[in-house]
Parts: C-alpha cells; structure tokens; sequence
C-alpha cells in the first residue's frame, strides 16, 4: 500500500519506520525539510495526496487548516485515497473537516492515538478510530502495524478527536491527583515514593499512574509532551465542554493550574511540571 505521511515528529518517525519494515511504500512531507531512511521525501504536501493513504500528523487546527484546507489539496487528491487525521484537534475543526472531505468526495477518517514515541515505536498504540466503516476496513492493515488495538468509536470522525480530547483531560487529572496526594502523605511523613508503590499496586496501576508517578517521585520533568501540548489539549477540552452547555470544574481548574505552569517558564517542560507547581516544587526544574 502507498502511505504518506504529513507531519514527520517524533510520532510519526516512529510509525514510519514500522510501516517501511511491514513492507509498505512509504512517503512524506514535513515542515521542517526533515527525512528518514527508506522513506520518499515528497517535495510538496499536495504529492501526499496521490497514494492510497494519508497520515496528518500536524500539531493543530491551525498547522492542518495552513498545510491542507487553504491550500485546497482536498478537491486534488487521487480518487479513492483515505485521509487519516492522527493529530489532537478540537472537535468543531473536525465537523468541518468532515464537511470538507464530504463536498470534495474524499474519504475522512480520525485516528488519534494514545502512547508516547517509545510506544510508537513499539507498535503497540492505541488506536481510537471514527468514520465509515468500510473505510475504516481498508485501513485495518495499517492499523495492525501502528497499534495493539484499534477502538471503533462510532462513524463520526469527531466522536474519534472528541474521545482523545477526553483521554488527555483524564491524564492531566491524573497528574494534578497524584500531586495533591503527595502534599497531603508527604506532610504526614509518607515518603513519596512509599506512597507511589502503594497505590501502584493496589488502586491505580494504569500506564499514566506509573509514567507520571516516575516524574514526580524523581522531580524531573523532561519532555515527554510538551506543557505547551498539554495546555493545548485542556483548552480544546474546555471548547468541547463549553459547547456542551454543561460544567465541568475539574477540567476548569487542571486547564488554569496547567496555564500557571506554563506562565512561570516551563513552557518546555513535561506537562506533569503542573505537579511541580502543585507542590511548590517547580522553580527548582527552571
């Protein structure tokens, strides 16, 4: 199958490379010029457009609407290619892309994932999957490849962003939980990492518990996604919520202490540095 990719991070390297190894024709196009071994450089984004599949894997609404939408790639692409959205966008900027590929007759699925590069790399994502079912069957090879599972979330392609979104939301909670945890067993003389081993292995053992406990127990917060991803993520939360017309004081208070972080220096940071901040701990990672 011919993929190519638009957006080449971290990510993307990663899927790349296990695509390459599975046999598939693989190329793309980045911003920044950057390439990869085994994989077509493409000299334009619009080049993407004349395979079987694209993989978007841009960093927002803004980079996608820039790279794609105003360009009008849409209404020149091969006829019969799918367009897989991967990255994190906000749920009104996928009903609009929806209505974009519909008018220009191009096939539209979303596919964000949740794990890191090492994941990736691993081929072991997982894969939250929204559009037509049979496209969603043409893409179960590639799949297959990227990820340890592909979770169909409905036909839509914003049920898919609108998911991850929620994901992301639930992670920095997490965060901001264990931080406020350790304020309360550390003043009582519990070790943070006594009390990590505890609720590891009793309450919550999930992978963010175990990666993000890892940070604050060492108070290290070495990117990892960025705190201005993080902040990134929360705010579409905090659209898709305001949309729905219902609060949500938990998203609205992780969303300020993640800004908090970020408007002290630690734009650069892991986005757990909103522990940091909780426990009085972050202008020691300046």
């Amino acid at each position: 199958m011919k993929i190519a990719f638009i957006g080449l991070g971290a990510m993307g390297r990663a899927m790349a490379t296990n695509l390459v190894r599975n046999g598939h024709d693989v190329s793309a196009w980045t911003r920044s010029g950057r390439t990869l071994a085994d994989v077509t450089a493409l000299q334009t984004p619009g080049e993407a457009f004349e395979g079987d599949v694209v993989l978007t894997i841009l960093s927002d609404d803004a980079a996608i609407r820039s790279v794609i939408v105003d360009p009008d790639l849409l209404s020149h692409a091969a006829q019969g290619v799918i367009h897989v959205v991967m990255s994190t966008i906000s749920v009104a900027f996928s009903r609009e892309l929806t209505a974009l590929h519909t008018q220009a007759g191009v096939a539209f699925v979303a596919s964000p994932v949740l794990g890191r590069p090492d994941v990736a790399a691993d081929g072991e994502l997982q894969i939250l999957a929204g559009g037509d079912p049979a496209h969603l069957a043409r893409l179960a090879s590639v799949f297959e490849v990227l990820g340890k599972r592909t979770w169909s979330l409905g036909d839509e392609p914003s049920g898919a962003h609108a998911a991850k979104i929620a994901c992301n939301m639930m992670i920095a909670m997490a965060i901001e939980a264990m931080a406020e945890a350790v304020v309360l067993t550390e003043a009582n003389g519990v070790a943070r990492e006594a009390f990590f081993e505890l609720i590891l292995n009793t309450l919550f053992g999930s992978r963010s518990y175990q990666v993000y406990s890892k940070n604050i127990a060492s108070r290290v917060y070495e990117p990892g996604f960025r705190a201005t991803l993080g902040l990134k993520d929360l705010r579409l939360a905090t659209e898709a919520g305001a949309a729905t017309g219902r609060e949500l004081p938990m998203l609205a208070a992780i969303f300020g202490r993640m800004g908090e972080a970020i408007a002290a220096g630690h734009e650069e940071k892991d986005w757990s540095i909103l522990a940091a901040q909780t426990l009085g701990e972050a202008d020691k990672n300046s």
